[in-house]
């Protein structure tokens, strides 16, 4: 047996291997159990705690086409009906949830349609959702109302449908400007359905518009990825959002890796550094263009403009409802996921039961930790606020995580707080582990 040297070791972790590598929640999903469910049902029972705002997920997991790249709960092979059924079931979901001493009376200050595609949706069903969740829930004051999309699955009629809705945040999902990239990677849509949409969403004059995009794709080359820059800025979005490409255990990459018998998936994605160095010339080339940072995936035209409703409350502990298949939400300092199956879910709603899994009650230093390491991905910490809020400051608490990222060049002081450097911003999942209660460091799969 090779012996694996430390500098072997940091080697590999520079490479694409199978697992997640983006933090999106914390602690863990692997920490969060069926026995704990019943913590959740208890908080749905208390009132809300003050100042805490409120907002509803609202899982549309269907879509033409499974990306190879993609791990969540998605179908491809549901019919009409189905849909139909699924939708109404997803009313009923927001009703019971609607109905709890947690939410009742409250205002929603933001919706979120997401995906899956829902604008697989017909023009129809959507008006008749929208028309329904109006209905049940007091949205009249919400500051944010977001729509996922995918170009192909776009009508101008459709569009037109949204806009009169009152959707403020429109995100379409393009990735990849190049035909023969976004086919190899399993994307249902091709760049000419992209302009199209483009052309009605622009003249419909949403108020704010996000273009998703990811470094790294299988196929992307430098001369590829500076191209679709170009084109992304001459689009001219509102927002823009990069993600860099993994390969999480479920995704069918994943999958046809472990097929042809290679688990060590090296070679087939680009790895971080490249990776890493293509987000930066997107920062940079933005930036030239008139676009600012807002963390370590996003980019604004306007920073006045531009909101993270949606993001900015998550992240600070805001309760928020996911409704949906396998939806994840988080109610009164509990986090909590659905069934993750079809009948699953379908049964509970029948019964009239909120089909919750498995739910995981955080403590006050949990939550502390957890807004910490959600926060430090949109680049900085002020103190001040974090004294608000918890009584504690991170950059005390996290002294000897802090001292080594400064020492890395990886962050350094601002006023009042502390501001990663780019390079740390570019990197700051990997960057984060340490900053988990010990019994958490070790888990690697956070998604």
């Amino acid at each position: 047996m090779t012996a694996v040297t430390p500098t072997d070791s940091a080697d590999r972790q520079e490479k694409t291997g199978l697992g997640n590598y983006f933090v999106s929640n914390y602690p863990p999903f692997s920490f969060w159990m069926p026995d704990h469910a019943a913590s959740a049902r208890e908080a749905l029972q208390q009132p809300p705690r003050a100042d805490t705002p409120l907002g509803l997920y609202l899982h549309i997991p269907f879509c033409r086409k499974r990306c190879k790249f993609c791990y969540f709960r998605v179908y491809t092979d549901k019919n009409g009906s189905d849909i139909e059924t699924y939708v109404q079931a997803l009313e009923r979901e927001v009703e019971l949830w609607m109905q709890t001493p947690l939410a009742r009376d409250r205002e929603v200050q933001y919706i979120y349609f997401g995906g899956g595609t829902p604008s697989f949706l017909s023009a129809t069903q959507l008006e008749r959702l929208f028309a329904r969740v109006k209905r049940l829930v007091n949205w009249g004051s919400a500051a944010e109302i977001t729509f996922e999309c995918e170009p192909g699955t776009l009508q101008r009629h459709k569009l037109e449908m949204l806009r009169e809705a009152g959707v403020t945040r429109l995100s379409l999902g393009v990735e990849n400007l190049t035909d023969s990239i976004l086919q190899a990677n399993g994307r249902a849509h091709l760049s000419e359905e992209i302009y199209r949409s483009w052309g009605w969403i622009s003249e419909l004059g949403f108020p704010q518009v996000n273009i998703d995009l990811i470094s790294g794709m299988v196929g992307e080359t430098w001369d590829n990825w500076r191209e679709v820059i170009d084109k992304t800025i001459a689009m001219a979005p509102d927002c823009v959002t990069i993600y860099q490409m993994e390969l999480p255990f479920n995704t069918v990459f994943s999958k046809e890796l472990k097929m042809l018998g290679q688990e060590d998936p090296v070679g087939a994605v680009a790895d971080w550094p490249t990776k890493r160095a293509w987000v930066d010339y997107a920062f940079n080339r933005m930036g030239e263009a008139g676009y600012s940072i807002s963390s370590a995936y996003t980019l604004v035209k306007d920073p006045q403009k531009a909101r993270f409703t949606y993001r900015d409350s998550l992240w600070r502990g805001a309760d928020m409802f996911g409704t949906g298949v396998a939806s994840f939400g988080h109610v009164r300092g509990t986090h909590v996921q659905n069934i993750d199956s079809w009948e699953g879910w379908m049964g509970a709603l029948d019964k009239g039961e909120l089909p919750i899994s498995r739910a995981l009650p955080l403590s006050d230093r949990q939550r502390f930790v957890r807004e910490a390491i959600l926060l430090l991905k949109t680049g900085e910490w002020r103190s001040d606020e974090f004294l608000v809020r918890h009584g504690l400051d991170p950059l005390v608490e996290f002294s000897s995580q802090v001292a080594d990222l400064c020492s890395r060049g990886l962050a350094g002081p601002m006023e009042g707080g502390l501001r990663l450097t780019r390079a740390g911003l570019l990197q700051v999942d990997r960057l984060l582990p340490p900053f988990f209660e010990p019994e958490h460091r070790q888990f690697t799969r956070y998604t």
